[in-house]
């Protein structure tokens, strides 16, 4: 191996030296944008065809052969165990970390036990086709601190908006535009770390995501995004809930003898 020349016999024995990637998955939050539903069913227990949001999720990182996972649980926490508990056989050994209180989406880590090297955290609502696999490599080779996986999405704006002036100019209209479509770059709520992101996290209170992102930019270390473009859906919000639900009834109209569209990431390593 010659400086910043891997060799393919180094990239294998540098694969078989890692230690299989763990997941922590978020599924504490209250889901207050899909009430009244979740005043008696936690969010990720919604169920999506014959399943719950939750049990689609971990069969999709069991296909990528992600199999240690660790459930951050809270609101109704005893539903989500029993469901959990009389699922199907499907590989994954899950630890549940109890929240006494709501500590936001990154705090949660910290009660985590055992992230010593590169790990997934997620949210638990989250529907997407993505290849965790090459979520992680992608991470991995661009050596990153943080990947974040993101999604372009259209935004409407339900207004008329108006293009001022600049200085002198301030109170001039220059353009109109009619409730236009915007597209911004949004975070998927799935996220690949190293586990020297955590000395980040303060060891008290509330603390999310985009606070650690903010962290982790102001001292120049290197935060990636991963670009996607394949199915996703942030089931916190009501029409992606109604959206997904309508995927998998058209899939369960259709040929596939497995019908589980969403069940679709596949192990690459």
């Amino acid at each position: 191996m010659s400086d910043g020349v891997f060799s393919l016999t180094d990239q294998l024995k540098v694969r078989t030296r890692r230690r299989p990637v763990r997941a922590v998955v978020l599924a504490g939050g209250r889901g207050t944008r899909l009430a009244p539903y979740t005043s008696v069913l936690p969010k990720p227990l919604m169920p999506i065809g014959d399943r719950s949001i939750l049990e689609l999720v971990l069969s999709q990182l069991a296909a990528c052969g992600i199999t240690d996972v660790t459930l951050c649980v809270g609101y109704l926490s005893h539903l989500i165990e029993a469901v959990l508990t009389n699922r199907a056989d499907d590989g994954v050994e899950i630890t549940y970390v109890r929240e006494q209180k709501a500590l936001g989406t990154a705090a949660p880590l910290r009660l985590v036990a055992g992230l010593d090297s590169t790990f997934i955290a997620m949210n638990g609502d989250v529907l997407t086709t993505l290849d965790y696999d090459a979520l992680v490599r992608y991470h991995r080779r661009s050596r990153n601190i943080l990947t974040i996986a993101t999604r372009d999405r259209p935004i409407q704006i339900d207004y008329g908006v108006l293009h001022l002036g600049e200085n002198g100019r301030r109170n001039r209209v220059e353009a109109y535009l009619e409730k236009p479509h915007m597209k911004s770059t949004v975070s998927m709520g799935i996220y690949v770390l190293e586990p020297e992101a955590l000395a980040y996290i303060p060891p008290t209170g509330h603390f999310d995501f985009p606070d650690l992102v903010q962290k982790l930019l102001q001292r120049g270390d290197p935060v990636g995004a991963y670009r996607y473009k394949g199915l996703w859906f942030d089931i916190g919000r009501r029409e992606d809930y109604e959206q997904a639900v309508s995927a998998w009834i058209q899939e369960e109209a259709g040929d596939s003898p497995d019908r589980r569209p969403l069940n679709v990431a596949r192990r690459e390593v």
